[in-house]
């Protein structure tokens, strides 16, 4: 292949190296040797002039020779001329009409700038750049005196350091590229951090709602009532605050008496209706009643009676005489309850009037109403029945009082009532108000205490109220440990009631008052109901000196074992 270039490529011919373009090719410059070129013309302008070398010519316009592509149009000739210094100049196509050259030889203007590297130069340094001076009118082109191209020597050529514009953008997208990967590094820091937060609150609250769940009983397998495992460790560790609520009936007497039982732990409240013939033992030892307690006793000592029978700890007594009843009813705006009889008007003036209430679910009850249905006892029943009904209407006031505590205090103040120590109108507004909350979420009920004809415990009452919710431990008066007897007296002297009783408790007999006769009597009976009491009956007619004869079988009344009834024959001092 012929080489344009290849005319005194380094053979001393008219051309010298001098560098290689941008592209890397070689640089030639003519040295003072003249040949002649012949040019090429693409378009065969040139007539029918013959031209010489071997061109090539595309479009076959004519059968002359062609001359040699010339791309600088510096006249014919086989080399390469880079800036037209040199042989005969040739009409050369003008692609963008600018005409001939002003010096007539039909050559364009030459290429202002030239990037060409220097031959000593090792290896390809693009950032050193050569600029060849530019050449821009007929003046610069002129040639040298004998017609050859100007000589251009080394130091024409101006070297500057080309400046790497893109070294910043560089720099910059190298910036950009560690920044957004930090932040994902420091978004996937703070994701893991999350997930092992979350992971840690997750177990606590799993962890706490197990050992809540412990704590109340609530597990499978540990509750109090559990059947298939009989473990009862959650009855006695739960926590619970136990009042005592006795309602006096100012008009016709009597007492009802019943424990409301907050459980801070199952979140359960509860109200306890203690029966008036439940056996208590007082603190002399002697056997008594609950209702004789209250009457006799007092608060004090009834709770004290109560603390050791059901194994509690009452926390203080609220004495709750019928006509604050009626006061707090009407306060907290009347109360709904399902009555189970029809209650007369205590202040009717005729008999058949409508009852004061009637029987029928869901009925409003005032104040009035409240105390005559919570203290009612029809002809013929027994104690329970009132007290159930008693029970009732303590469940319909706590779900209408108010559960926030400092409301409820004021209702407890606004009753006028005077709160028995250690008992404070705060502890118990506060204490109302929990109740309050449980009784209207559903969580109360009410529990009647199931006792012996005797008042002793069952052991029904002993597990599923006692141990389960009052979480005590049932301890009754033991009937073997002493004899309990019960003393009337009818000798028409009130001191002989006091000398049987020290006498008894001296002889390790239990006493228990039966009150005092409306007449007096001749002789002493000694009386038991029990075949098996025989001999206890004949033991407690010799101490207290009676004769043998004193001693017989019948019936008896109340929580005693024997009876005896003191006639005019009772000697004190035998």
């Amino acid at each position: 292949m012929n080489d344009g270039y290849d005319a005194g490529y380094g053979d001393g011919g008219p051309y010298e190296l001098v560098g290689y373009d941008e592209y890397g090719r070689p640089v030639y410059r003519q040295t003072d040797g003249r040949q002649t070129q012949q040019q090429y013309d693409p378009y065969g302008q040139q007539g029918g002039q013959t031209q010489q070398g071997y061109g090539y010519d595309p479009y076959a316009t004519g059968g002359h020779q062609q001359p040699a592509y010339d791309p600088y149009r510096n006249g014919g000739g086989y080399g390469y001329d880079p800036y037209a210094t040199g042989g005969h100049q040739q009409p050369a196509h003008d692609p963008y009409g600018q005409g001939a050259h002003p010096d007539g030889t039909g050559q364009q203007p030459r290429v202002t700038e030239q990037t060409a590297y220097i031959p000593e130069q090792h290896g390809h340094a693009p950032e050193r750049t050569a600029h060849i001076p530019r050449q821009a009118g007929p003046a610069d082109d002129a040639r040298d005196d004998d017609g050859s191209a100007p000589e251009y020597r080394t130091e024409q050529f101006a070297f500057v350091e080309e400046p790497d514009d893109g070294s910043e953008d560089v720099i910059d997208w190298l910036k950009f590229t560690e920044n957004r990967t930090e932040r994902r590094e420091e978004a996937r820091r703070r994701a893991r951090s999350r997930i092992i937060a979350l992971t840690v609150v997750f177990a606590l609250v799993v962890a706490g709602g197990v050992g809540y769940l412990w704590y109340a009983g609530k597990l499978p397998g540990l509750s109090a009532s559990d059947a298939d495992t009989g473990t009862t460790t959650a009855a006695g560790a739960q926590k619970r605050d136990v009042l005592v609520v006795h309602l006096h009936d100012t008009e016709n007497g009597g007492t009802s008496t019943a424990l409301l039982v907050d459980n801070a732990t199952t979140e359960q409240g509860t109200t306890v209706l203690l029966p008036n013939s439940l056996a208590l033992t007082a603190e002399d030892g002697t056997t008594t009643t609950l209702a004789k307690s209250v009457e006799d006793d007092g608060s004090e000592g009834t709770r004290t009676a109560l603390d050791t029978v059901l194994g509690t700890d009452i926390e203080g007594t609220w004495r709750l005489d019928t006509p604050f009843l009626l006061t707090l009813v009407d306060l907290v705006g009347n109360i709904e309850v399902d009555t189970d009889a029809d209650v007369p008007d205590p202040n009717a003036k005729k008999k058949g009037e409508a009852p004061l209430v009637r029987k029928g679910k869901g009925q409003t009850l005032s104040g009035k109403m409240a105390v005559a249905y919570a203290t009612h006892r029809g002809p013929g029943e027994a104690q329970d029945a009132q007290l159930e009904r008693f029970g009732q209407v303590l469940h319909g006031v706590l779900r209408k009082m108010t559960s926030d505590p400092d409301a409820a205090t004021v209702t407890v103040q606004t009753l006028g009532q005077i709160i028995e120590p250690p008992l404070t109108d705060a502890d118990l507004g506060a204490f109302l108000a929990r109740l309050s909350d449980l009784a209207k979420g559903g969580d109360h009920r009410t529990r009647l205490l199931p006792v012996e004809e005797d008042g002793t415990l069952t052991a029904e009452a002993s597990d599923s109220v006692v141990k389960d919710v009052l979480g005590g431990t049932a301890k009754s008066p033991d009937r073997d440990a002493a004899v309990t007897v019960s003393v009337r007296n009818a000798t028409g002297d009130k001191d002989d009631t006091e000398k049987a009783r020290v006498v008894l408790l001296n002889g390790g007999f239990t006493f228990l008052e039966g009150g005092t006769a409306g007449s007096a009597e001749a002789t002493s009976e000694v009386v038991y109901a029990d075949p098996a009491e025989k001999e206890n009956a004949a033991e407690v007619a010799k101490t207290l000196g009676l004769p043998a004869d004193a001693v017989t079988k019948g019936e008896i009344s109340g929580n005693a074992r024997v009876a005896v009834v003191l006639g005019q024959d009772y000697d004190p001092g035998s």
